[in-house]
C-alpha cells in the first residue's frame, strides 16, 4: 500500500517518464530479441510491438519505424562509449591500457544482450565499424601528441580490433563470463604480448 501511495504522490511528469522508460525498455528487450533471430529489414512494427505488448501507436509515439528505433539505440549506445573514451583519454590523464579496457567491458557487461546482439549475425556492421573508427581516431590523436605515428599504424590497428572483437563475441556468448577485470587484464596481455604466452620459445640449434 505504501508503494502504491508513493506511486500516487508523484508528479505527473515522473510517472509519465517512468512510463516511457519501462516502453521502450519493453521494446529495446523486443527488438533485441528479434535480432538474435533475423536482421533488421525483416522485423515489423507489428511484430516487434506484439513482442513487447504494446500497440503500434505507442509505438509510433516514439519512433518513425524499426531502422529508426535500432538508430536511436546505437546513438545512445555510441554517446556512452564516447564518454568512455573521453574520460580515459583526456588531456594529462597518462592513459592506462587497462583502465580503458575495464571500463569499456564494465561497459559492454551492463549492455550484455545489445552488445552480443550488435555483435552477433544479424547486427550492424556500420555500427562497428563506426566503433572503431572512434577508438582508432582517439589513438592517433595519441601519436601525434607524442610521436609520429607508425607507418603500419593500420596493419596493427586492424589486427588488434578484429581479434578483441572476436574475443568479444566469445565472451558476450558464454553462459559464465569472466568478469570485467579478468577479461580487461587478459586483453591487455594479449596486446601488449601478443601470442607469446601461448607458444614456447623457439628452439634454438
Amino acid at each position: 500500500m505504501e508503494k502504491d501511495f508513493q506511486e500516487k504522490s508523484l508528479p505527473v511528469q515522473s510517472k509519465t517518464d517512468r512510463r516511457i522508460r519501462k516502453t521502450k525498455a519493453r521494446l529495446l528487450q523486443s527488438l533485441m530479441t528479434l535480432m538474435q533471430e533475423k536482421d533488421i529489414k525483416d522485423i515489423s512494427v507489428k511484430e516487434l510491438s506484439d513482442l513487447a505488448d504494446i500497440n503500434r501507436g505507442t509505438f509510433y509515439l516514439h519512433y518513425r519505424d524499426v531502422y529508426d528505433m535500432l538508430s536511436q539505440v546505437e546513438d545512445s549506445i555510441f554517446q556512452e562509449f564516447n564518454e568512455i573514451l573521453d574520460k580515459n583519454f583526456a588531456p594529462g590523464t597518462g592513459t592506462a591500457l587497462y583502465s580503458i579496457l575495464k571500463d569499456i567491458f564494465t561497459f559492454l557487461n551492463e549492455n550484455r544482450l545489445m552488445g552480443r546482439t550488435l555483435l552477433g549475425p544479424h547486427g550492424d556492421l556500420a555500427f562497428v565499424n563506426r566503433m572503431k573508427e572512434i577508438v582508432r581516431l582517439r589513438l592517433l590523436r595519441l601519436q601525434d601528441e607524442a610521436v609520429p605515428a607508425s607507418p603500419d599504424f593500420d596493419y596493427y590497428y586492424a589486427f588488434i580490433t578484429s581479434g578483441c572483437i572476436g574475443l568479444i563475441q566469445s565472451w558476450l556468448n558464454r553462459e559464465n563470463p569472466e568478469p570485467p577485470d579478468r577479461i580487461a587484464a587478459l586483453v591487455e596481455k594479449m596486446i601488449l604480448q601478443g601470442l607469446t604466452p601461448m607458444f614456447p620459445a623457439p628452439m634454438r640449434v
